[in-house]
């Protein structure tokens, strides 16, 4: 191309345009493929991850009920924001979060009513309570690629129970050597491991056990005492599978029944935990406990309202995936803010109550409505 045929090129304004954004592209290009990828710090950070989610988690996002058979305080702030928790949580700034808050209205509110029915509020909670059985999927990959170190997809008991005692400060030869030759693993007393199971109040032998124990319910049938993904995923986070669930349930029924009966009375479920009240402020707990616990037995967890649970009610209580429970939640959170009786939510209504739905109080919120409109 001639010099006169580029000038004449160039005084075109598209070909001016194309002519930049194909300096600006090379430019970026060219940032980008010297700029270093930090994949030690990926990896350092994903190698800390695994070593300590080895565990079942003592708390389940999106579940009712915890697995030491407290009710879960956080879950209505779970089921509401999802994800989005942790944004509330480092976001202290009071503006940025109505907006946030005024965002999330906006997606439940399907039908833009400018108002939230019950049937708009039980679709969000599943939505969200998915978004948590994702995010336990995504993790779990994570964690079990630690639990299998020869990658075959598979992992015995003997491989965890390795892991889990090496990450809590025995030395990994002895203890595989132990392993080896069946011997009992009698831990020292002075470990971090004992500590850690002295924590959970229980002594070091029955927390081993009642990990075994768990560890053979999640071997799906037919049993082969080895774990794939799918199984480790129910062993950690037992929402994820019909048979796991039922095991905890048994298990908080095992805790809190008195009688022997194998379901729970009123005076049962709501038993004040093992302590004495010392003060008044110990005391508030106390009334709190007993005042929550026998609401949501009464209210959501006896469905026929014989004054008994059954281990079947305790467990579509705490199936999170259960769409009549989701309703009922729906229901009930609606009537914490629903000042004016309409059965619906209206923004004013969940901004002043915004400590409900996202554990942070929203300050001067009908001014914050005029704002923002």
């Amino acid at each position: 191309m001639s010099c006169l045929a580029m000038v004449t090129w160039l005084a075109s304004p598209c070909s001016r345009a194309l002519c930049c954004l194909w300096l600006l592209g090379m430019l970026l290009l060219a940032n980008v493929s010297t700029r270093p990828a930090n994949h030690s710090a990926i990896r350092e950070r994903a190698t800390n991850r695994e070593e300590n989610e080895i565990l079942p988690p003592d708390h389940l996002n999106g579940v009712k009920m915890e697995m030491d058979g407290h009710l879960n305080k956080e879950f209505h702030q779970e089921v509401f924001l999802g994800k989005a928790r942790d944004e509330f949580e480092e976001d202290s700034e009071p503006r940025r979060s109505r907006r946030k808050l005024m965002v999330i209205f906006s997606k439940v509110d399907v039908n833009a009513d400018r108002k939230i029915s019950a049937k708009e509020m039980q679709r969000w909670i599943m939505e969200k309570t998915a978004e948590h059985f994702q995010e336990a999927v995504r993790e779990n990959k994570l964690h079990f690629r630690s639990v299998d170190p020869d990658g075959d997809g598979r992992v015995s008991w003997d491989e965890y129970q390795l892991k889990f005692l090496v990450s809590k400060g025995h030395n990994e030869r002895e203890i595989a050597e132990r392993i080896k030759n069946n011997e009992d693993l009698k831990v020292d007393e002075e470990s971090e491991s004992v500590r850690w199971l002295r924590f959970t109040g229980l002594p070091s032998g029955e927390v081993l056990e009642n990990l075994k124990d768990r560890w053979y319910q999640a071997d799906n049938p037919p049993a082969d005492l080895l774990l794939t993904e799918e199984e480790f995923l129910s062993f950690l986070h037992p929402e994820h599978s019909r048979g796991m669930l039922q095991f905890m349930v048994k298990e908080i029924v095992r805790d809190l029944d008195q009688d022997g009966d194998k379901r729970l009375s009123l005076p049962e479920f709501i038993s004040l935990p093992v302590g004495t009240v010392e003060n008044q402020q110990a005391q508030d707990i106390d009334d709190n406990w007993v005042k929550d616990r026998k609401r949501e037995f009464e209210e959501l967890i006896d469905a026929n309202h014989d004054g008994i649970v059954t281990p079947e009610e305790l467990e579509e209580y705490m199936d999170p995936m259960n769409e009549y429970n989701a309703l009922n939640e729906a229901k009930q959170m609606i009537a914490i803010a629903d000042e004016n009786q309409n059965q619906h939510l209206e923004l004013e209504e969940i901004l002043k109550y915004s400590e409900f739905f996202t554990g942070s109080k929203l300050v001067d919120y009908a001014r914050s409505v005029h704002e923002e409109f």
